[in-house]
């Protein structure tokens, strides 16, 4: 659902302003779309100037860097291990940046913003 963020109606004391106008398009914000663990699923929104913006809803694939040798992999991950946005998010396997997932090569902290770049980029954490 969408979230209104414009100019309240009231004062400070309670008390209600005049006004003339309703809400603006631009006031409103896009949906709420935390990206998940499952099969490869983005959206694209419009938004304003007409520019686009691709949100990753779900997806099981990252790119995983290496710093040691310096290569990058595109790799499956099973499961989120820990999320310190928040811990709730580590039962819903919901994808943050700064959250740590399981790979085949080891644990690896997402870089990269799921719901703003439309990609999820990580790099390999030394155990």
């Amino acid at each position: 659902m969408a979230q209104w963020h414009g100019v309240s109606k009231r004062k400070p004391s309670g008390g209600r302003k005049r006004m003339n106008r309703g809400k603006r398009r631009t006031e409103i914000s896009s949906e709420k779309q935390y990206a998940v663990l499952g099969d490869a699923k983005r959206k694209k929104y419009r938004k304003t100037g007409a520019s686009t913006q691709v949100k990753v809803l779900s997806d099981d694939i990252i790119n995983v860097n290496n710093p040691e040798d310096g290569t990058t992999k595109s790799i499956k991950f099973s499961t989120v291990s820990s999320n310190p946005s928040n811990p709730n998010y580590v039962r819903r396997n919901i994808l943050t940046k700064g959250a740590v997932v399981e790979t085949e090569l080891g644990k690896v902290r997402i870089s990269s913003r799921p719901g703003q770049d439309g990609v999820i980029n990580g790099t390999l954490i030394k155990e």
